[in-house]
């Protein structure tokens, strides 16, 4: 892999990933851009203990572009894009409307493939193995900047889930406070820690599954897909590497060389399991199944407000997700999700293992 840092014309930081090391990357950015201005605040709720950021300038950010006016193409000719190059394998840069800037964090977008009319699945293993890379790379980046506490690596995809571009890419989000999520799971770490003399409750979780079964996705000598016992949404699986690291940087080299094949499969998959768009063998055509990607990792720095815990205790997984709960119906999250945050799944996690077991690829 070879990377070249570059900087776009308003000063964000633009950062080439390249398969090869014979790239030279030097296309200059042409656009009168304005330095960008951001009013990013995080504030924290007193009565439920986490953070909002309030982020007004991002009501003007792009929307839903016409394809030839996409933002995340290669530059071409006068058409001149956030890319300055014309073509590129994976880009890195800061998001021009970021949730979290400066003090309160950073926001970056990864754009996949400069394809625009391709998803992550359509890549090749050493496509995905490049941005499997270039997420590892920025994790250990974002970790040493003073305002990032934790490295939130994510894709939405999908109109229903809200992506307001059609362009294959996900985003990094180094956030300056520990998740609520994740600070969930590290109470619970603790609890169970301390409870059982020292077990680590992710690795409890990852062996109950395995051993069960029944709700075993697929799995390969480095890594194990599973619908939780407990899943919140209709369709959702985990991904665990055998081998419990805290974080991107941990994985070793077999788990990096596996990780292609076995995301992609599970990305097939889920575009199978309501039918394929074309109406084929596995069913009534449905448009390509909506989901969320998202990668926890353990936070940066001491944890000293989760008594006993360590980062090395904490488990790297891949969370994959869609809010399609049926052929042509959603998963809303009204009342008792939204309100009370009572998750109420109507496909059970068996039977949605069991529908993603029959849709492998052949």
């Amino acid at each position: 892999m070879k990377k070249t840092s570059t900087r776009l014309a308003d000063g964000r930081e633009l950062i080439y990933y390249d398969a090869g090391d014979d790239q030279v990357r030097d296309a200059v950015d042409r656009r009168p851009l304005d330095p960008t201005v951001t009013t990013s605040e995080v504030r924290r709720d007193p009565l439920l203990g986490d953070s909002v950021a309030i982020a007004s300038h991002r009501q003007g950010r792009t929307y839903h572009p016409p394809a030839n006016e996409c933002p995340l193409c290669p530059s071409s000719g006068d058409r001149l894009s956030e890319i300055p190059e014309s073509s590129y394998d994976v880009v890195v840069f800061e998001n021009r409307f970021p949730s979290l800037a400066g003090d309160s964090g950073r926001c970056e977008v990864v754009c996949f493939t400069s394809d625009h009319d391709a998803s992550f699945k359509d890549l090749t293993e050493a496509q995905a193995a490049l941005v499997l890379e270039a997420w590892t790379d920025r994790t250990a980046e974002l970790s040493h900047l003073p305002s990032v506490r934790q490295v939130f690596c994510f894709e939405n995809r999908g109109a229903e889930i809200g992506v307001t571009l059609g362009h294959p890419h996900g985003q990094i989000y180094g956030y300056p406070f520990t998740t609520p999520r994740t600070a969930l799971m590290l109470r619970s770490l603790a609890a169970h820690k301390e409870a059982t003399g020292g077990e680590n409750l992710f690795d409890e979780v990852l062996a109950r599954e395995v051993a069960d079964g029944s709700r075993v996705v697929l799995s390969s000598d480095h890594w194990v897909a599973f619908v939780p016992y407990a899943a919140h949404w209709p369709y959702e699986v985990h991904l665990y590497p055998r081998r419990r690291v805290p974080d991107l940087l941990g994985l070793d080299e077999g788990a990096r060389t596996e990780f292609p094949q076995v995301y992609l499969e599970l990305l097939r998959r889920f575009d199978r399991i309501f039918g394929t768009p074309d109406g084929g063998e596995d069913g009534a055509g449905e448009p390509p199944t909506p989901y969320i990607a998202a990668w926890h990792q353990a936070p940066f720095g001491p944890l000293e407000e989760f008594e006993g815990v360590n980062r090395d205790d904490f488990a790297l997984h891949l969370e994959l997700f869609t809010i399609r709960r049926t052929s042509g119906k959603l998963k809303f999250l009204a009342g008792s999700e939204s309100g009370m945050n009572v998750f109420i799944n109507d496909v059970p996690p068996e039977t949605a293992a069991q529908r993603l077991r029959e849709v492998a690829s052949s």
